[in-house]
């Protein structure tokens, strides 16, 4: 089976590897996809942004997987993370992350509430922690956006929950790593056995793995 993961990073943020590197252990992991989303803020968000669709369309027709050039929205306070949004998008970002209320890191309160609000804009709302509502996964779900089930150590300790939510409201799942190192990349048989020790179902897990992730890419080869 393949394996999808919207979010990771490369040395364009805080990761270890290159992009071709990140790409390369992707695909011996068995990856028929992957995004890098680095951090960005105002520092650094053009620069990100320029170099990764820069190798995007260097590297067109030559690497191995698909590839999405992405953000990750970190540490924005909720007023702006809309013009933030719409800048990365113009900038060429095919996949935007929002780092979400995690149990772990000590962004805004309330940017999970304004990011599930920016319906065509956002993709994912990485990593909430157990203080989502399920008034932000309904919204989730009307609005489209995904809600991350995490891999990485301390963002997982929210997944039951939003599990939990996205059963009571229809929020669609998508099972990313966070990574920032090959290491922290999963295969197909890494991402399904974490699940179904979250206690996902055979049918959602196939949603969170397969189905999910390729409504996804359409979404991105749409726009």
């Amino acid at each position: 089976m393949n394996r999808y993961d919207f979010h990771t990073h490369s040395i364009f943020s805080d990761g270890a590897l290159l992009p071709a590197a990140l790409i390369r252990e992707a695909e011996v992991r068995g990856h028929a996809a992957l995004a890098i989303t680095d951090h960005v803020d105002a520092s650094n968000i053009e620069d990100v942004i320029r170099s990764l669709v820069r190798f995007e369309k260097k590297m067109k027709g030559k690497l191995p997987i698909m590839f999405f050039p992405g953000v990750e929205i970190s540490y924005i306070k909720p007023e702006y993370i809309a013009e933030y949004c719409k800048k990365a998008r113009k900038l060429g970002a095919k996949v935007i992350v929002v780092h979400g209320e995690s149990p772990i890191e000590s962004v805004y309160p309330g940017t999970d509430s304004v990011a599930v609000g920016q319906k065509g804009l956002v993709d994912i709302l990485a990593h909430p922690g157990n203080t989502l509502t399920e008034k932000d996964a309904t919204l989730a779900a009307r609005n489209g956006i995904f809600l991350e089930i995490s891999a990485r150590k301390g963002h997982r300790e929210g997944n039951l929950h939003v599990l939990e939510l996205a059963r009571r409201t229809g929020a669609k799942l998508l099972v990313n790593t966070d990574s920032h190192s090959e290491a922290d990349l999963l295969t197909y048989d890494q991402a399904l056995s974490m699940v179904k020790e979250l206690g996902m179902t055979d049918v959602e897990a196939e949603a969170a793995l397969t189905d999910n992730p390729q409504e996804l890419i359409r979404r991105i080869g749409s726009r």
